[in-house]
């Protein structure tokens, strides 16, 4: 399994993140969003794959290792973040969750984790990552397409705009960088994008989708290695 979602990398001979030549290993923790592979996507076409390419191209000696997991949730991350994360020694962590955190599932009234529970729940992630030294990138979860549907019949934006505000928050809170897929993608929608149409399903990014994610994620990911040296 864990063969699956480690990214090949080329190795660049360049200025690094911590001294020359030195491999930059950046972990993207999340969900099946960022686990990114199902049906019309290809591992190529995730956006840790795409990140790791960009950043190649741009002369930095980068390895995305993609940990992302169907279904997780905060709590879920933080209970395997010592082992599943940490030990692979990354540079950087990027953090997207909120998707499933926020669901209502059929037959429930409330989501699968409070608002609250999801806020303390980013905190810790952040805090323990500061503490051993890593890096830690907070990013929203993109926007569902208008089309779809929770497990009460509400489009699950009602509720996972709440989610992306608390991020917002933890990220000032923390003074940790943040990248705001919400926002950017909710822009779009205004001014007439079918977000569906950046999706295979109303939620998983299509491979455009992942194009979009990662072209925002560049500029932030490229200044914490900048401040890093």
């Amino acid at each position: 399994m864990l063969a699956n979602v480690l990214l090949a990398t080329t190795i660049l001979h360049t200025s690094a993140f911590l001294a020359d030549d030195t491999e930059i290993r950046i972990v993207t923790l999340g969900d099946s969003i960022t686990r990114g592979v199902r049906a019309g996507v290809k591992p190529e076409e995730t956006f840790a794959a795409l990140l790791q390419d960009s950043l190649q191209k741009k002369k930095i000696n980068a390895r995305a290792i993609n940990v992302g997991i169907g279904g997780e949730r905060t709590d879920q991350a933080l209970a395997r973040l010592a082992k599943g994360v940490i030990a692979l020694k990354p540079h950087v962590v990027t953090i997207m969750y909120g998707t499933n955190d926020s669901y209502v599932d059929r037959g429930q009234k409330e989501p699968r984790l409070t608002v609250t529970q999801y806020e303390e729940n980013l905190k810790k992630i952040v805090a323990e990552l500061g503490r051993v030294g890593v890096k830690p990138i907070l990013m929203t979860p993109p926007r569902w397409g208008n089309k779809a549907k929770n497990g009460i019949g509400e489009n699950p934006n009602s509720r996972l705009e709440k989610y992306a505000e608390a991020c917002r928050k933890v990220a000032k809170e923390t003074k940790t960088p943040l990248v705001d897929h919400y926002a950017y993608w909710s822009e779009k929608a205004k001014a007439g994008v079918d977000i569906g149409s950046w999706t295979t399903d109303q939620c998983h990014p299509n491979p455009r989708g992942h194009r979009e994610i990662v072209e925002l994620m560049m500029p932030v990911v490229v200044k914490v290695l900048q401040r890093s040296k």
